[in-house]
């Protein structure tokens, strides 16, 4: 099938190739390679120290492959400068880290850095998007945690990126907020065409929202496929 006519839904967006980084001589993550399609919920699973979060921090170059390279709609992603790499694959911490001041200048804040003006219309709209419908002008400090997060969420897609990773997002919340969020992950990942990497320890979280599921042990890579392959009892 050429790339012309494959249907979205089966083309790769993007791939790592023997993907590695060694640190103070230890392969925190070694050899992997795989593919993460268009409009998909990957879930990358393993326990504390497994490597899933350092993965993760290689796809969008916040530390540097020792081995291997990562290609963004087949480019090799050191072609392309980190700072739009970084906006091309958002990405929403363990704890969100927002700027002091509303949560509408939380939005503003990635834009500006590229000198675009990020107008009130599209502020609320993506505060819709995440359930804050209203809290534009509502000061960050003022949020709950289930909040704080939502407003990272919806500041990492003021960037319009391709790809959103997301590093732990709810370990920091209580079950209420922690189901909130996973629930409006799910939906943002249905309801758009942009494409989810969620790393977590909670299996039984990445069972319930993603597509599929990748396992990894000692920074190895060990299975991928869809959740009840993969998450087995």
């Amino acid at each position: 099938m050429t790339g012309v006519d494959q249907p979205e839904a089966s083309r790769v967006i993007l791939r790592t190739d023997h993907l590695g980084r060694v640190a103070d001589g230890v392969a925190i993550v070694n050899d992997v390679s795989l593919e993460v399609f268009h409009g998909e919920l990957l879930g990358i699973v393993g326990a504390s120290g497994s490597g899933k979060s350092s993965l993760l921090r290689l796809l969008n170059r916040l530390d540097e492959p020792t081995s291997g390279t990562v290609y963004l709609d087949g480019i090799d992603y050191t072609r392309i400068a980190p700072r739009e790499l970084r906006r091309r694959l958002g990405m929403v911490t363990q704890r969100p880290f927002l700027f002091p001041g509303t949560v509408a200048s939380n939005l503003q804040f990635g834009p500006q850095q590229r000198g675009e003006v990020l107008p009130d219309e599209t502020i609320d709209s993506l505060l819709r998007q995440v359930g804050m419908d209203g809290f534009a002008a509502r000061d960050v400090a003022n949020l709950s945690g289930g909040e704080q997060q939502r407003v990272s969420l919806a500041r990492a897609l003021a960037n319009q990126p391709q790809m959103l990773l997301l590093d732990e997002p709810t370990s920091a919340l209580d079950e209420d907020a922690k189901l909130g969020v996973e629930q409006l992950i799910r939906e943002l990942a249905t309801a758009s065409s942009r494409t989810f990497i969620l790393v977590t320890h909670d299996r039984e979280q990445a069972r319930r929202i993603c597509d599929r599921v990748g396992t990894m042990e000692r920074g190895h890579l060990t299975h991928m496929g869809t959740p009840q392959e993969v998450l087995r009892a």
